[in-house]
This record gives C-alpha cells, structure tokens and sequence, in this order.
C-alpha cells in the first residue's frame, strides 16, 4: 500500500526489500564460491540448523527444515559423507541419534560467512555513514517486527534456524565491520 508524502522506491516499502533480498541473494551466493566442498541450499540450511541445536535429533531437524524423515537421513547421509557433520546414538535415549557438525563444517560456515561479509562490507562501504545507521537501525526494527510474528525464530517450516532472536537495536558499526545477518546464512 502506498503512503502519502513518498515517491519512487518508497511508493512500497515491501516491493523494495524484495528487490534488496534478490540483491542480498546474489551477495549471500558468492559465499559459496570458493569454498569446499560446495554445498546446496539445502545442505547449507541443513548445516546451520545443526550448528544452532548442536545435537539436535533427527526429528526435530526435519521440523525445523520443513522435511519428511527420509528427505532428513539422505540429506544427513551426503553431509556426512562429505565429513561436514556426525551423527552418534544419543547417550541415554537409544533410539535417538544426535547431529553434530565436524570441525571441517564449522570451517566451511566460517569461510561461507568470512566471504559473505567482506562482500557486503564492499557495498555498505560505498554508502554514507548515515545511510549505513538508518539501514541497521532499520534492519533492526524489521528483525523485532519478524520476531514479533514468528517468535520461534523464523516462519512456520523455514530453515532459517541460525537466525539470531531480535535484540535492542545497537550503535550502527563502522561500515567495513557492519555484520551480515541474512536468512540461509553462513
């Protein structure tokens, strides 16, 4: 809906952080390039969930990825293979196996995340400093509205469990240090 007084980009607020997550996509996919080994979508939420519930059991990791129980042990099965995470019998309930990331996926979600923010420091060092405050000050409204709708961390079946929760907004940081908090993220 637009709002009386604005023009332009501004005519509808959603319309142009649709177009600002389609750019945040692109930024968020060159985390990706040189790291190895690579992983899919998937596997790169399937990762940050365990590394958000380290632990976790294969159940819940469906539930918080939107998947059916065979989809979750295949997936588990090729990021094992590919040594990113673990799986062990848990220690007191039997039945239950624990999901665990290997020091080598904690390493490839360093390095995704160590690409991902000097790609975007590059694009906020180009902006003004006051630009570079409103935008923090206003990610961070935007982050405790979400939370304010989705207080398990993320919509309903998203596997956006690395989310950090809403928190008061801080000092906007120096551009260069600015940190990267998109969905999907590592």
């Amino acid at each position: 809906m637009p709002r009386p007084g604005r023009s332009g980009a501004y005519e509808d607020p959603a319309a142009t952080l649709a177009a600002a997550a389609e750019l945040l996509a692109v930024l968020h996919a060159r985390g990706q390039d040189g790291v190895t080994p690579a992983v899919s979508p998937s596997q790169l939420r399937a990762l940050l969930a365990v590394e958000a519930a380290e632990g976790v059991n294969l159940r819940t990791l469906g539930e918080v990825l939107g998947s059916r129980p065979p989809s979750v042990t295949r997936l588990c099965d090729r990021l094992e293979a590919m040594g990113l995470l673990t799986r062990s019998p848990h220690p007191s309930r039997r039945r239950e196996v624990e999901v665990r990331l290997t020091p080598q996926g904690r390493t490839l979600l360093d390095d995704r995340r160590a690409i991902r923010v000097r790609e975007l420091s590059a694009v906020l060092g180009r902006m003004a400093p006051g630009a570079v405050e409103a935008l923090m000050t206003g990610l961070a409204a935007f982050r405790e509205a979400a939370a304010g709708l989705y207080p398990a961390g993320g919509p309903p079946a998203a596997a956006e469990a690395s989310a950090p929760p809403a928190r008061e907004p801080s000092p906007a940081p120096e551009p260069s240090m600015a940190p990267a908090q998109v969905p999907d993220s590592a």
